[in-house]
Order: structure tokens, then sequence, then C-alpha cells
């Protein structure tokens, strides 16, 4: 891409081959879950939570749409892989929470993320990496303070 492209659009394309590279790389870590793509990223979202979610914050946060999260969660659920229960704050919006054989598929996930990313840090300088996380992650909060409105 070229250097006459704004910031964020130079930033939009490096994120997206670089998100490219690394499913690639992580692609074996859901091998024989029989799960989609979309039912294990709702899967981890659930599971990686630190408080029940509901659909529309899956969404939110991952930037797809309700149906699309409403459609994986309902998958898991009938495999017995989450549970829904009754979310006292929002009469329709129900909480999400991983069953335990939803979280013994996700630790395995994780177990196997793991020595993926042993191997990835091999390729690169794990300072790099670091500065890599804490810059995306500061973009992203600046994105996300503008969206709601209290950004610069």
């Amino acid at each position: 891409m070229s250097d006459s492209h704004s910031a964020p659009i130079r930033l939009l394309d490096a994120l997206v081959r670089l998100q490219g590279r690394l499913r690639g790389a992580f692609a074996e870590v859901q091998h024989g879950t029989g799960l989609s793509q979309m039912e294990h990223t709702v899967l981890a979202a659930v599971a990686e939570a630190r408080s029940a979610p509901t659909v529309p914050q899956i969404g939110r946060s991952l930037g797809h749409p309700r149906q699309v999260i409403q459609r994986a969660a309902n998958a898991l659920r009938a495999k017995g892989l989450i549970l829904v229960t009754d979310n006292p704050d929002h009469k329709r919006a129900q909480l999400l929470s991983a069953t335990s054989a939803g979280a013994a598929i996700q630790a395995e996930c994780n177990r196997r993320a793991e020595a993926i990313a042993k191997r990835l840090q091999e390729q690169t300088e794990p300072v790099r990496l670091e500065q890599a996380i804490v810059l995306v992650e500061a973009i992203r909060a600046d994105l996300d303070a503008g969206a709601r409105g209290d950004g610069a």
C-alpha cells in the first residue's frame, strides 16, 4: 500500500494482512472441535469473559452483527457448550456462560494456541510484540472514546 494513503487506511491494511497471517498460523487451534470459526470466536468470548456477556456485548466488542453472534450462540447452546441465563439488567439480552464441556474445549484450544504462539515469538522480537500490543490497545481505546463522544 502506498504511503500516499492516510495513516488510518494504512493501519487498517497492515492489521488486515497481519490478521490473515495470524489466522493462518492459529488455524489448527480449533482442529477437531467441530466448531465453525464464528462458533469458536463466540465460545472464546464467553469462556474468557470476566463476567457473563450478552450477545449484543460480544457483537459490539468483535464488530459483528448481533444476528451473527446469536446464530453462533444458538449453535453452541445446542451443542451443550454454553448456558443462557436471565439477565437481571435486561429483559431480552440474556447472559452467556460456558458449560464445563465448553470450558474444556476452550482450555484445550488455549493450550494449542500457546504452543503456536511460542513458535511465533521466535520469529520476531518480544519487545516489538509488546510495543505493538500497547500501541494497538491505545489506538482502540482512542477510537472507543471517540465513538462514545468523549474523545478529543
